[in-house]
């Protein structure tokens, strides 16, 4: 590893960071609370839809649920990024399977999961830097 520090995220981009993590973090754990507890109508119909089997609502809530709490949480928000893109990238693949043009919304989530991250995460920026 370099020795070299990063200089500090300013304030408003760690902020806007934040509100961009946010979004989608508090999508999710929703989606995944509705998922495993709730299971309300709109969710076992799209379940139908996409030709998953009711046995499936809990598990699937609850790995969407952990792993936008990974993401949340500072020390293991790249992980939570990287598993969330993983999540994100399945339900792409399902809703492309059977031509449904809400696929991008999955996209849209995941780009914005990275761009927060990015935004707040300046060992992220070291990786990645965008000049």
């Amino acid at each position: 590893m370099s020795t070299a520090q990063n200089p500090p995220v300013s304030k408003a981009r760690l902020w806007t960071g934040r509100i961009l993590s946010a979004l989608p973090a508090l999508f999710l754990l929703t989606s995944g609370i509705n998922l495993a507890l709730i299971q309300s109508a709109d969710v076992r119909e799209s379940f139908v839809k996409l030709g998953y089997p009711e046995s499936l609502y809990v598990p699937i809530g609850i790995l969407e649920f952990v792993c936008a709490a990974v993401y949340m949480i500072p020390r293991t928000s790249v992980l939570g990024a990287i598993l969330l893109t993983a999540y994100l990238g399945g339900a792409t693949a399902s809703h492309v399977r059977i031509n449904d043009p809400t696929f991008i919304v999955p996209v849209v989530v995941g780009i914005l999961i990275w761009v927060g991250l990015f935004l707040r995460e300046d060992r992220l920026s070291a990786l990645v830097p965008l000049r």
